[in-house]
């Protein structure tokens, strides 16, 4: 039976919808329920106290706001599915290609051209720099090999290293890392370590597209600094 008060509480909690029906139902059933229980409510109404037509129209628009929501936040999830497959897919066309990204780390190997092993590097500057300075140290920590440069601008300065420590030995080929540290004037400034590493694979997920490197990081495209 009716509620003297207009429209009862089950009509009014169908329109307005909670979290768990609306994750439960499906926008088209929401607006059936809706209707089947407007057409009972209004076949029981009293008579002598009929239904308020102001009263109706509003649940009524509000049931249209809520199912227009439901309907803009599935084609915003359609979208974003359909740019993330589509990131993905320019992405992978990065596989095997080398980029130059943030990185505290070299990897000492032999080259393709000329056998001899060597590393290869860079150093990002804000501004420029008096004398920069990189440690390179083994895997216990230790320095094995120490290189100044000077008049240096600001940006990225490439460098490399033969695999010579300062000692005049030859090391063994494999992963170190490197700290760059750069004075102006003797007052210190920024200088960023940069790594050059191959992208192994791409891969999705809630935080997006991401690279997968040779150094077992993950990083988002944004983070490249260039690439080969």
């Amino acid at each position: 039976m009716a509620s003297t008060s207009g429209i009862s509480d089950s009509l009014l909690t169908t329109m307005n919808g909670s979290s768990s029906s609306s994750t439960a139902s499906s926008i088209s059933e929401t607006q059936d329920r809706f209707m089947k229980l407007l057409i009972t409510q209004m076949k029981n109404q009293d008579p002598l106290n009929p239904m308020d037509n102001a009263e109706v129209t509003s649940q009524m628009a509000q049931l249209s706001t809520v199912t227009g929501i439901e309907k803009m936040n599935a084609s915003l999830s359609a979208f974003i599915s359909s740019m993330q497959a589509t990131q993905a897919l320019q992405a992978s066309s990065l596989i095997g290609n080398t980029v130059l990204v943030e990185g505290s780390s070299t990897y000492l190997a032999a080259t393709e051209t000329e056998g001899e092993s060597a590393a290869y590097f860079a150093v990002e500057l804000p501004v420029g720099a008096d004398n920069l300075k990189v440690n390179i140290k083994d895997s216990s920590g230790k320095v094995v090999k120490t290189m100044t440069v000077t008049n240096q601008q600001a940006g990225i300065s490439q460098l490399g290293w033969n695999g010579y420590g300062d000692d005049g030995s030859k090391l063994a080929d494999g992963r170190y890392t490197i700290e760059a540290t750069a004075t102006t004037a003797n007052t210190t400034v920024a200088a960023n370590t940069l790594s050059y590493e191959q992208v192994m694979s791409v891969s999705t997920g809630s935080d997006g597209v991401k690279l997968n490197l040779s150094n077992l990081a993950s990083i988002t495209t944004d983070k490249i600094k260039q690439i080969y």
